[in-house]
């Protein structure tokens, strides 16, 4: 029998507390700083190639005075292999000066003020406020975008009505966590290529009687 929305999200929530009950952050990173250049620099990019660069970058620059001073240039030299690495390169200058200049080299903790830095949009903004600075955030990339239609724990037609509806769902207290959960459990159990909704054991559950191969709404 298939489960009713509630119940679909009590079982996820449940079921990813199991398999995740610590969600160690993906990003490697020392400080909010770090943290926000390396979450800039994940879009259209993985983790593992982040984790590889950012080592580098952050060895001549691991502060947005230094890195407002480290030619834009030599910034690409070293996150070249990141997808969109020249326009990077230009935000990651661009932000860390506006830093410096107006928010004292401190990263801000709101979501106005990170959402108007270059290169950072609500995305980016999310995850520095959930896992840099604690406050009640639910990222949404195309990965959870799609997990959750696979659920049925949304209809949404984009990354932001996923977003109000995860919200809407699941407690607030555990809206970090399950940001974090979801991913994980995306890449190991219910990928892109893997799982057409009829395959893992989430999938299964919640849709028992699923047949043909779930097409979700594209972002």
């Amino acid at each position: 029998m298939t489960l009713i929305k509630k119940d679909r999200a009590d079982f996820v929530m449940n079921r990813l507390n199991e398999l995740y009950p610590k969600t160690p952050i993906p990003l490697k990173h020392r400080n909010k700083y770090e943290l926000l250049i390396a979450v800039l620099l994940s879009a259209q990019c993985t983790d593992e190639r982040v984790n590889r660069v950012t080592p580098d970058l952050f060895a001549i620059a691991d502060n947005p005075k230094q890195m407002m001073d480290t030619a834009i240039e030599d910034i690409y030299s070293i996150i070249r292999p990141c997808g969109l690495a020249e326009q990077k390169s230009k935000n990651i200058s661009a932000l860390s000066k506006i830093l410096v200049e107006e928010y004292s080299s401190e990263v801000p903790d709101n979501f106005i003020s990170l959402e108007n830095l270059p290169g950072v949009g609500h995305k980016t903004a999310s995850v520095v406020m959930s896992q840099g600075f604690g406050h009640p955030a639910f990222p949404v990339d195309t990965h959870i975008h799609r997990l959750a239609q696979r659920w049925g724990l949304t209809k949404g037609r984009n990354v932001k009505e996923t977003e109000r509806d995860l919200k809407k769902i699941f407690p607030e207290a555990n809206w970090n966590k399950l940001h974090l959960q979801m991913i994980f459990y995306g890449r190991s159990y219910c990928t892109a290529r893997g799982c057409d909704g009829t395959v893992c054991e989430i999938c299964k559950k919640c849709y028992p009687n699923r047949k043909k191969s779930f097409k979700a709404n594209k972002p």
